[in-house]
């Protein structure tokens, strides 16, 4: 059984089978940017888009002016230039202590939405699911809402700095990828669970034994 501290890390960017429920109210975010309804499609390798920094810049400016004391990371495929992949923008959203409800909060009034389907996480760890219009284009927004101090933020980053790091890892989390979806794969959460095990052997590199 998966740990909650490796969830987000095997999970991250690996879009459900869901329905969700529709924003309440889209705020803006800039002038050419708004969260609106998250849009679900077959998994597919997508080379790395440059546009997802200033995507990210973007969101990650609502969410902290929203609430100072919140963190906003860029993890997953996304954050790592020059790595392909599903085009999921990952995004850690990072609480201190006691402010759960105040970062879920956040999300919802900006029009992110709670995720559904048959393994939605839950919402004393939730993931909040939108989709965002930047230069002609939808870019789909995962925001796992994530305590500040915890083994799972953790995991996350180091993942993405291992991938940033070592151009030959990148690579073959890429091939690994188009390897799954040339098997016939495309369903998102069978794509997530055949490429959980590379994730999973690069974490246990983080704690060597002896």
């Amino acid at each position: 059984m998966r740990t909650m501290a490796n969830r987000a890390a095997l999970d991250a960017a690996c879009a459900p089978r869901m329905h969700v429920e529709r924003p309440r109210r889209a705020t803006k975010l800039h002038r050419r940017m708004r969260v609106e309804a998250y849009f679900s499609k077959p998994a597919e390798f997508l080379p790395h888009d440059p546009a997802v920094t200033e995507v990210t810049r973007l969101l990650r400016s609502a969410i902290e002016h929203a609430e100072p004391q919140l963190q906003v990371e860029h993890v997953g495929s996304t954050s790592v230039p020059g790595c392909g992949g599903k085009g999921i923008l990952d995004l850690a959203v990072l609480y201190p202590e006691g402010l759960l409800s105040r970062a879920r909060a956040v999300l919802d009034e900006l029009g992110f939405q709670k995720q559904g389907g048959p393994e939605p996480f839950p919402e004393e760890r939730p993931m909040r699911v939108g989709s965002v219009a930047y230069g002609g284009r939808s870019f789909r927004v995962h925001a796992h809402v994530i305590a500040l101090k915890s083994a799972e933020r953790d995991e996350l980053v180091w993942f993405r700095e291992r991938l940033r790091a070592d151009p030959a890892l990148r690579q073959k989390y890429e091939e690994r990828k188009r390897a799954i979806l040339a098997s016939g794969i495309q369903d998102p959460i069978e794509y997530c669970n055949a490429k959980a095990a590379f994730i999973a052997d690069e974490l246990k590199k983080r704690y060597p034994a002896g």
